[in-house]
């Protein structure tokens, strides 16, 4: 990229190069701008080269790459490129004297990785679900919650009853929490009271099982190699039992979820960072089941929709809770893309 106009992927990759940096991960953002100056030839190049341009943002194809090489380094098959890698610390000429041949080495693996959108199950983006769970107890008093997660990967967040939130010496959440979110937090604090979780399950196309040492080295890859700490919170939640992943589309599957009344029971839909992944056509179903739904909705027997997606603003993501029956929207603050902030409304 010697003056000319990068070609789009490049272009992706340094975007994403710009993102990673944001959210504190200095290395990858460094291997990424490598991969978008020098990656040239083989396999993976010409696959990456030859995506299509307005789908490269869309599918994550940086951070699929990414992962498939941090893969590597979690499985103990590039000795080389272990030696670069966090907690090592080496310059960008020694980063790519390991990656040039390990791109070639490892084709079939990397293509193969290249093959599936990223899943992290982030587990500080369920501080903002403790919020939600906290706000909604207090509207509908005495109603356990029924939970209903989109895009739910390993159903990590579907435990977040048993997650604490903490902030300013102050605690939500789980009395005995598995682990503890502590999130930079401005602005007013949740409200006081507690939540019961009576029924959990999330749907995904393709559900990770953290029973199963693959899939569990899926959930590490795609945690960035400089940040221990999410490793750790990732552990911790690993440690118990997940409740159960459906592997479907959601709108057929939400759709079913929605249809019997939830007597005695508060709904609660949710999806955090999913969305942009649905089709149209998805989206388009999930709306028309949650708004029919909604309209079926009684004090008794009450919905929520709670979303923690991007909305094209900075900083971080929007966090929106909508309630039927009266089909109020509440915007309830903007939290960082992996938790680490929380600015309230």
């Amino acid at each position: 990229m010697t003056g000319a106009a990068p070609a789009p992927w490049q272009a992706h990759f340094l975007h994403q190069a710009e993102s990673c940096e944001g959210l504190g991960s200095d290395f990858t953002a460094g291997l990424l701008r490598l991969l978008s100056q020098r990656m040239r030839g083989g396999a993976v190049a010409r696959r990456v080269a030859h995506w299509a341009p307005d789908q490269l943002g869309p599918d994550a194809v940086a951070l699929r790459l990414a992962g498939g090489l941090h893969a590597l380094v979690l499985m103990g098959r590039d000795r080389a490129l272990a030696a670069v890698y966090p907690p090592h610390h080496v310059g960008g000429e020694a980063l790519w004297e390991a990656l040039a041949p390990a791109l070639l080495t490892h084709e079939a693996h990397l293509l193969h990785w290249l093959d599936s959108a990223p899943q992290t199950n982030e587990i500080r983006r369920a501080a903002g679900l403790i919020l939600g769970a906290q706000i909604l107890a207090a509207r509908f008093p005495g109603l356990p919650l029924k939970l209903s997660e989109l895009g739910a990967s390993a159903g990590l967040n579907l435990g977040f009853d048993r997650y604490a939130l903490q902030v300013g010496g102050r605690g939500w959440g789980a009395r005995d929490p598995v682990l503890t979110l502590s999130p930079d937090w401005e602005g007013p604090l949740p409200p006081e009271g507690t939540f019961q979780v009576a029924d959990a399950r999330g749907v995904d196309l393709n559900p990770l099982d953290p029973g199963k040492p693959e899939d569990v080295l899926r959930l590490r890859s795609y945690l960035w190699p400089d940040q221990p700490e999410r490793r750790a919170l990732l552990d911790a939640a690993l440690a118990v039992k997940a409740p159960r992943v459906d592997r479907g589309d959601a709108a057929a599957w939400l759709a079913e979820r929605l249809a019997p009344p939830a007597e005695g029971r508060l709904h609660l839909v949710y999806h955090t960072i999913a969305w942009q992944y649905f089709p149209e056509v998805t989206k388009a179903a999930c709306l028309a089941a949650l708004e029919a739904a909604g309209a079926r909705a009684t004090e008794a027997a009450p919905l929520a929709r709670l979303s923690f997606e991007a909305d094209g603003n900075r900083p971080g993501a929007l966090l929106r809770l909508t309630t039927w029956p009266d089909g109020a929207v509440q915007v309830l603050g903007r939290m960082d893309f992996h938790g680490r902030w929380f600015h309230a409304a």
